[in-house]
């Protein structure tokens, strides 16, 4: 039984309670009666709203199935007809440009790379934190950016035949991002400071300098013999570091014995898709790391190489320019929240014995925690224009989106804020907002900071929208057909025509495949290239090495070169079906059918059993991929629309499954901690969600799996706790 403080009309979970009087509103000059009785004002107002619009998105779906069911042939014309007349497409606003203000530098004026981690974990919050800075050696080193030919194998220890490789890959891309007047710094053997230039001494007894000589903007250490040089390229910085009696820097002619590169600009600090948070003890936790990320103190626990320490948030970097003055550059990187959607509700709180909406609990919540680094005058605060940075995910359509705005507004006022403090960063991942995204921004142009694509959810509200059109393509084919094209290039279109450049962020999103950097560094150039200033990555070696393709590619230039008018919505609106000429063989469906349970048990017996709700997780050829709920999502859909349409029976998925779970429990097998679902799947709670999230897929709202997930989960928390 929860035990609940009573507050006037609402019931908190004691937990919940305790943390927020004793933690959270400490410091925040907010008055602990006066926010309870505001939060009660605002929930009365809101939650009816969130309610109808939830109410809404099914009467929409509902209404879309049957002329579905009921058209199946239907002309592009008839059918924008239609989705105008039920309200699902909207009038495009007029021409606008957001008028969002005091945004910082990392999302406003600068292009690199993007973290997106779970916040309940504190080391992933605080190495994200501090992979604003990054190895560019250790990155290169330790990945198969550079191959093992000719004696070059990792190992356990140093092998100086891949450590030159890695100085000859980086010494390649200093001339990419920092080029010489004449020659290559492969061929420098010194680096000093001579009347406030940087002077390159080469081989040959001759010296030159940079191409660009603005480029040098600092130093570290005596002027004579600086330990770290500073370069700036594409408003990204680069530190070159020296020692001569590092392991590295001896072998090196000039001493250097790393580059550092400014990598993770920003990053997601995640509530949502990659976090099991179902029940107060959660979400306190949650919080928990949030408040301590805001008042600069997290820390964690790490054991390496058989030592143990604490690791804490990286301090700013100081540096002298050509003329001796002090300044500093930033350590950390900036940080995001993503709250939770509208849809799911919290019993860690409840308003007339209701559970109120978490998404609007969420809001609350990490704007009063955002006081902590708004108010403090620390040098290492996050935001230094006075901004909270809030990523609200799978809005539909400009209501929604309206919705999240009035509520932003609504906490100000309860938390005494100036308006607009709240910067709302719009998740493009659901089809109702594409095709509207104009309108969505137009919602809250004064406070966007921040728009993102998300293709497995953006696939997953595709097949669940049109669920009964008929089955979908192979997944692998999803990503080559028009439709996905439309959206991605519409979304930067859409974020250039409402003024983002030079204001806010245009993100891409996430690379998969952890240990599989050399595809990604000939992969993710597409991002830049495409005008979006940020894209994720899955981890800080993700980030230093994405990074390098921000100094490519100049994205501030190449968005002046990008047509600004959207123009697939014809494509967007193409439904991804599969060809009824060229339908596949039994092979290549029981393929497809076991790839995707696979991917679903392997993710969900993580989720429900240890409540790690993002992981790598061995595919069913055992690469590691990065799964959380958006893959999960695209996954069972994809199941439950061939089932629909009878490319595949109850009886075959079933099989599947089984043989698939043992599968799972043999890679997992290793995992001291992991529970497996054999020998006995009928007993394993796991096993019974990964069943339900397929074969009550098409019932599921929007195909969200969040349901299901927090149910099954709360049940396994309470069958661990009777043990």
């Amino acid at each position: 039984m929860q035990n609940y403080i009573e507050r006037g009309a609402l019931k908190i979970d004691a937990q919940l309670d305790a943390f927020i009087s004793n933690e959270a509103i400490v410091g925040t000059g907010v008055d602990l009666q006066a926010f309870w009785a505001g939060f009660e004002k605002l929930l009365a107002e809101l939650m009816p709203q969130n309610q109808a619009l939830l109410e809404k998105r099914e009467s929409l779906q509902s209404k879309i199935d049957d002329f579905n069911r009921e058209n199946p042939n239907y002309s592009m014309d008839e059918y924008k007809a239609f989705l105008t007349d039920i309200g699902y497409l909207v009038q495009s606003p007029p021409p606008f440009s957001i008028s969002t203000a005091h945004v910082d530098e990392e999302i406003a004026n600068m292009a690199g790379p993007q973290l997106v981690v779970p916040i309940n974990n504190a080391r992933y919050a605080v190495n994200a934190a501090n992979a604003r800075w990054g190895s560019l050696y250790d990155a290169v080193y330790g990945t198969d950016v550079i191959d093992d030919a000719n004696g070059a194998e990792k190992g356990n220890g140093y092998n100086p035949v891949r450590g030159q490789k890695v100085i000859e890959f980086a010494r390649n891309w200093l001339d990419i991002i920092a080029p010489l007047s004449e020659g290559s710094h492969i061929d420098v053997i010194g680096y000093r400071l001579q009347d406030g230039r940087l002077i390159c001494d080469l081989d040959d007894k001759q010296s030159t300098g940079l191409e660009d000589t603005s480029q040098f903007t600092g130093y570290s250490g005596d002027l004579d013999s600086p330990d770290c040089i500073l370069l700036v390229h594409n408003g990204l910085h680069i530190e070159l570091q020296f020692d001569d009696s590092h392991p590295v820097g001896k072998t090196d002619p000039t001493g250097m014995k790393d580059i550092l590169v400014e990598a993770a600009l920003s990053t997601i600090m995640d509530c949502e898709d990659s976090v099991a948070a179902v029940d107060a003890q959660d979400k306190v936790l949650v919080y928990r790391n949030w408040l301590g990320l805001m008042k600069g103190d997290l820390s964690c626990a790490v054991s390496k190489n058989g030592k143990s320490f604490e690791r804490s948030l990286a301090a700013d970097r100081h540096y002298l320019d050509a003329s001796g003055n002090e300044f500093s550059l930033k350590g950390r990187s900036l940080m995001f929240v993503r709250n939770v959607g509208h849809l799911m509700t919290s019993d860690a709180i409840l308003f007339k014995n209701q559970m109120i909406p978490e998404g609007i609990m969420d809001g609350v919540v990490t704007s009063l925690i955002g006081i902590h680094d708004i108010k403090t005058d620390r040098q290492t605060k996050n935001s230094r224009h006075g901004s909270i940075y809030i990523v609200k995910p799978k809005m539909h359509g400009p209501e929604e989106v309206a919705f999240a705005n009035t509520l932003f507004a609504r906490i100000e006022s309860l938390l005494g804020l100036p308006a607009y403090t709240l910067k709302m960063g719009t998740m493009d991942e659901e089809r109702r907002t594409s095709v509207n995204l104009g309108a969505c921004i137009y919602e809250a142009k004064e406070r966007t900071a921040f728009i993102n694509t998300g293709f497995l959810d953006r696939t997953g509200d595709e097949i669940h929208t049109a669920m009964q059109l008929g089955p979908f393509a192979l997944k692998g084919e999803l990503k080559s057909m028009p439709w996905i094209q439309a959206y991605e290039k519409d979304n930067v279109s859409h974020g250039l025509q409402a003024g983002l450049s030079g204001k806010a962020q245009i993100g891409k999103g996430m690379w998969p495949i952890p240990d599989n950097m050399a595809d990604m560094m000939k992969a993710k150039i597409q991002h830049p290239l495409a005008g979006a200033n940020t894209a994720w990555v899955p981890s800080p070696t993700a980030a230093t090495l994405h990074a390098l393709h921000y100094h490519k590619v100049n994205v501030f230039e190449q968005q002046k070169e990008l047509a600004q008018q959207p123009s697939g919505l014809d494509d967007i609106l193409t439904v991804p079906l599969m060809d009824p000429q060229n339908k596949p063989d039994l092979e290549t469906i029981t393929n497809e059918l076991d790839n995707n349970v696979q991917g679903i048990l392997g993710y969900v017996v993580r989720w429900v059993n240890q409540g790690i709700g993002c992981s790598k997780v061995p595919d069913i050829n055992n690469v590691g991929l990065m799964e959380d709920r958006a893959t999960l999502r695209i996954s069972s859909q994809h199941i439950a629309n061939w089932l629909l349409h009878g490319l595949i029976s109850s009886e075959q998925v079933l099989e599947s499954m089984e043989r698939m779970a043992r599968l799972v429990d043999q890679q997992n097998a290793n995992d001291a901690d992991y529970i497996p679902m054999g020998p006995t799947l009928s007993e394993s709670i796991a096993f019974d969600a990964a069943k339900a999230l397929v074969f009550e897929g098409t019932s599921q709202p929007s195909g969200y799996t969040e349901p299901l997930l927090h149910a099954m989960r709360r049940k396994m928390k309470q069958f661990l706790a009777s043990q």
